[in-house]
C-alpha cells in the first residue's frame, strides 16, 4: 500500500475527501516526526509507539575491505507496534 492507496482508504472509512483525507495524513505524519524529532514519545492505542532511540558508538567492519572502523553515536526513529497490531499481523 502506498500513500495514494492509504489516503483513499482514509477517505472512504472516514467519509471525507481525497483532499481531506490526504490533508489529515499529512497532519498526522507532520506531528509524529516533529513530536519524536524533538525528543518526544508518540503512543497511538492500539497501533503502536514512535520514539527516538540513542545508538552507542561502536566499532565495525568495511565490508569492502576489512578494515575496522569506528560507527559514530547516533540517535534513531523507532517504532514498537501494539498488542493488537502484532497479533492482527501474526493472524491471531
Amino acid at each position: 500500500m502506498n500513500r495514494k492507496d492509504l489516503v483513499e482508504t482514509i477517505a472512504r472509512e472516514a467519509d471525507l475527501s481525497t483532499a481531506q483525507a490526504d490533508a489529515a495524513l499529512k497532519a498526522l505524519v507532520d506531528g509524529v516526526v516533529a513530536a519524536v524529532a524533538g525528543g518526544d514519545k508518540v503512543a497511538i492505542a492500539g497501533f503502536g509507539t514512535f520514539e527516538s532511540r540513542q545508538r552507542s558508538a561502536r566499532t565495525g567492519r568495511n565490508p569492502q575491505t576489512g578494515e575496522t572502523m569506528e560507527i559514530a553515536a547516533s540517535v534513531a526513529p523507532a517504532f514498537k507496534p501494539a498488542a493488537g497490531f502484532k497479533q492482527a499481523v501474526a493472524g491471531a
